[in-house]
């Protein structure tokens, strides 16, 4: 995995620190390096310091602790990861922004960037890779604007490899935040409400108005912060067949649990019916009205069904 870094890098004469979040700062830097923003990559770089603040301050960052931050973009938050953490990696896509990051990231010898598709990169090679430097630290903490289109793909990856992360900061579409906090018997609630809580102990952290963005996008953002839980709430005989009976229930929405676990388990109603009132659970109600330990307590029992 190559990693670039930026601590001899000289390109600016005098060594002045630069508002990144300034939208005139922004305007300077790509009229300097004539670029463009990406609409296909979801490119909007926040323009207001409170806000980074709160992300930096409420992201728990401690002063041994390294950084995986998922799009740098210019380096707007990465300039205050590194003053915050023991080392900074960050992961950015796209190539463009390489020689700008080398520009306002000048002399951090704690930051480090890959240039790749952080769904492409093995989060816990690169962790082994900085050990082997020496570079020891406390703790993992993972920060990132998401891009909204991958937003769900990012997360998940990281909880699913197992990534020795404590918390997952990270900003994203507010629908999409909302989802992920949904509790049963909401509308918002659905697979990647268990999902991730299942994983995490999920915060807000603040709700982000679409105006502080440059170009400003369509909708409003919400930055939660996700802690990766030790000890699961529930124990489970099979994580695999935990989220097949999660995504079963919540494949036919406007189903009963009984016909939407029926189809998407390709399991007979009379086997499912069972199940349900061994679990003390009504064939009438649906997946969102389910607790996680009431999925857990399917699961669990289908599973030793089909073992």
């Amino acid at each position: 995995m190559e990693l670039k870094n930026f601590s001899n890098i000289k390109y600016r004469d005098e060594n002045i620190e630069m508002k990144l979040y300034s939208p005139v700062t922004i305007k300077d830097i790509k009229e300097k390096f004539g670029f463009s923003l990406s609409k296909s990559l979801g490119q909007n770089f926040l323009v207001d310091k409170n806000i980074i603040d709160s992300i930096i301050e409420r992201s728990n960052i401690g002063e041994e602790d390294l950084v995986i931050e998922i799009g740098p973009g210019i380096g707007v938050i990465t300039r205050e990861l590194a003053q915050a953490a023991k080392h900074v990696v960050a992961v950015e896509l796209d190539t463009r922004l390489i020689p700008i990051l080398e520009y306002t990231l000048e002399g951090l010898d704690n930051v480090e960037v890959i240039n790749k598709d952080i769904l492409k990169v093995d989060i816990n090679q690169v962790l082994n890779e900085i050990k082997a430097r020496g570079i020891e630290f406390e703790k993992v903490r993972v920060v990132g604007n998401l891009p909204y289109y991958i937003t769900t793909p990012i997360i998940m990856k990281l909880l699913e490899e197992n990534v020795p992360a404590d918390s997952i900061t990270v900003m994203m579409q507010k629908e999409v935040a909302d989802r992920i906090e949904a509790k049963e018997n909401t509308k918002a609630r659905g697979a990647l409400s268990v999902a991730v809580q299942y994983y995490c102990q999920v915060n807000r952290i603040v709700n982000v108005p679409k105006n502080v963005f440059v170009p400003p996008p369509k909708v409003d953002s919400t930055v939660l912060r996700l802690d990766i839980k030790k000890e699961k709430d529930i124990v489970l005989d099979d994580r695999n067949c935990f989220f097949r009976v999660v995504k079963a229930g919540f494949g036919q929405r406007r189903k009963t649990l009984l016909n939407s676990l029926s189809t998407g388990l390709s399991m007979s109603k009379e086997d499912i019916s069972e199940v349900l009132k061994v679990c003390n659970i009504d064939e009438k109600r649906r997946a969102e009205t389910l607790s996680m330990e009431e999925f857990g307590r399917l699961a669990n029992i289908i599973f030793s069904r089909k073992a």
